[in-house]
């Protein structure tokens, strides 16, 4: 599957979505390409990517986030930087969703740059999380999600964990919930995301394996 410039992480509260976020970031940074990261998360005052802010850095990836991230002030008010950054060619672009139909909402204004752009729309799921604990149930939300963003959802990335109680064998119990809703939406699953630390028992075991550094992948809230 083709990467493409603009990726971006939609799913349910506590899905992991930012977490997804940073790493796909430093990812793609890795391969010397020009990353921004925008935080589009208007609706959850916890954990955000601003909250990553010193990793980004450090990594030279660019953030875009609203002045009041960060500050438990939710306010419907995206950053000017985020026009320009979706409509940079030079500039690979990963947008950081609110949770659910009611944060995608932000993204509906940006469709027709978003299309022109070229993009792949990451829906992630948790299957330990209230509300997603079957495929039927994430079904559900990725299409409200679509319906209210008006862009169709690309793949799914499985982040089911249980913060830092997950074992392997908890990643491995999801897999056919994943291959379930993979069936159910016909999307592919794009990554399994796992701790660094799991990466190694899981190694042969899952396909596309995506280890995520501790750093960017907090307790789920």
């Amino acid at each position: 599957m083709e990467e493409q410039r603009i990726t971006i992480l939609t799913g349910h509260y506590g899905s992991g979505k930012t977490s997804l976020a940073v790493a796909l970031a430093l990812k793609k940074r890795a391969l010397g390409r020009r990353v921004a990261v925008a935080d589009l998360d208007i609706v959850n005052p916890y954990f955000r990517t601003t909250d990553c802010r010193s990793v980004l850095e450090r990594a030279d990836v660019r953030l875009v986030a609203s002045a009041y991230a960060g500050s438990n002030v939710d306010l419907p008010a995206l950053p000017k930087e985020l026009y320009a950054l979706i409509e940079d060619p030079d500039t690979d672009a990963v947008l950081d969703v609110g949770g659910d139909d009611r944060g995608a909402v932000a993204l509906s204004r940006f469709v027709p740059s978003i299309l022109r752009g070229g993009y792949e729309q990451l829906f992630t799921v948790n299957f330990y999380r209230p509300l997603t604990r079957t495929a039927e149930e994430a079904f559900g939300v990725l299409r409200e999600i679509e319906a209210a963003c008006g862009l169709a959802a690309t793949a799914i990335v499985n982040n089911s964990n249980l913060g830092r109680d997950t074992a392997a064998k908890d990643v491995l119990a999801s897999l056919s919930e994943a291959a379930r809703l993979s069936r159910l939406s016909g999307l592919p699953v794009r990554y399994t995301a796992v701790d660094a630390q799991l990466a190694p028992a899981l190694a042969g075991s899952v396909d596309r394996l995506l280890p995520i550094e501790p750093q960017s992948m907090p307790i789920a809230r």
